[in-house]
């Protein structure tokens, strides 16, 4: 190791990571839970569209890990927005604690109502998401809405905790609210012949046709549960979820885990932003 890549281990040590794109922490209430994350841009002429939340937070006695990808479309507006402020609208449902699930759906529905409400500043762009929160260590609550995933494994063996919001799967929805699913020769099928997912939040000009519902799934962290990954789409089309599980499950740090799958998203020739977030149970 060189002098220079000494003091830049040392300076990230007390500092942290000065890179943006990249970071880790841990819990405080167990030391062995780790998180890390990774993004890259990706190779469109566009400013970067993928935002993440990964942190763990204390509140009261307890402790949230709060971990989301937010990729966006049509700028950057919209998941710069969800970043600052969905774990706070989630967080401050008066039944957060006691009926977790209920409180991020209605939590969902009213930050989306404010991201209409504002798109004269925010645009008319939207995006993706998917949030888990780790409440106290041992649950997991999951919600989605688009195509970002979260990925559980389970004894070396992928569960995936969200659902692909696609228009081809919800093109009855669609249809009823007045829209159509277009299926052009080459590209992928499309809400009114734009979006290439069924849920979002903002698209003010296609959310007559949109749902903003999110799929929400609550998991007990066991003995047998190893690491979460939350990664946009960017990683998901060039790789499957037991692909993803098996890539990183003998890599213990959970940063150098984000980073291969990034990595690996680029080899294999994904053009798309690519943000990951990497969970260790163990």
């Amino acid at each position: 190791m060189t002098g220079k890549e000494i003091f830049h281990k040392m300076r990230e040590k007390v500092l942290g990571s000065s890179d943006p794109d990249s970071g880790k922490g841990k819990s405080k209430m167990k030391k062995h839970i780790t998180h890390g994350f990774h993004l890259v841009k990706g190779r469109s002429g566009h400013a970067m569209e993928d935002y993440l939340v990964a942190q763990f937070k204390q509140v009261d006695n307890k402790e949230l890990g709060l971990f989301a990808i937010f990729d966006g479309h049509s700028g950057h507006s919209v998941p710069d927005y969800l970043k600052s402020h969905l774990f706070d609208n989630i967080s401050k449902e008066p039944n957060f604690w006691t009926e977790p699930a209920e409180a991020v759906k209605r939590a969902y529905s009213i930050t989306d109502s404010t991201i209409l409400d504002k798109s004269g500043e925010l645009g008319r762009g939207g995006s993706t998401a998917v949030t888990a929160i780790l409440i106290n260590c041992y649950k997991l609550l999951v919600a989605s809405i688009g195509d970002s995933r979260a990925v559980l494994c389970k004894n070396g063996v992928a569960k995936q905790l969200s659902v692909d919001h696609e228009p081809s799967i919800e093109s009855e929805d669609i249809k009823n609210r007045g829209g159509f699913v277009s299926n052009f020769p080459g590209d992928v099928p499309r809400v009114d012949g734009q979006l290439a997912v069924s849920r979002a939040f903002g698209d003010k000009s296609l959310k007559i046709h949109l749902s903003s519902e999110p799929y929400v799934t609550v998991e007990m962290i066991e003995d047998d549960a190893e690491f979460l990954i939350l990664a946009s789409d960017g990683l998901w089309k060039v790789m499957s979820n037991q692909e993803a599980v098996s890539a990183i499950r003998d890599v213990k740090d959970a940063r150098s885990a984000a980073k291969v799958l990034t990595e690996e998203a680029k080899n294999r020739k994904s053009s798309d932003d690519i943000s990951c977030v990497v969970v260790k149970f163990q």
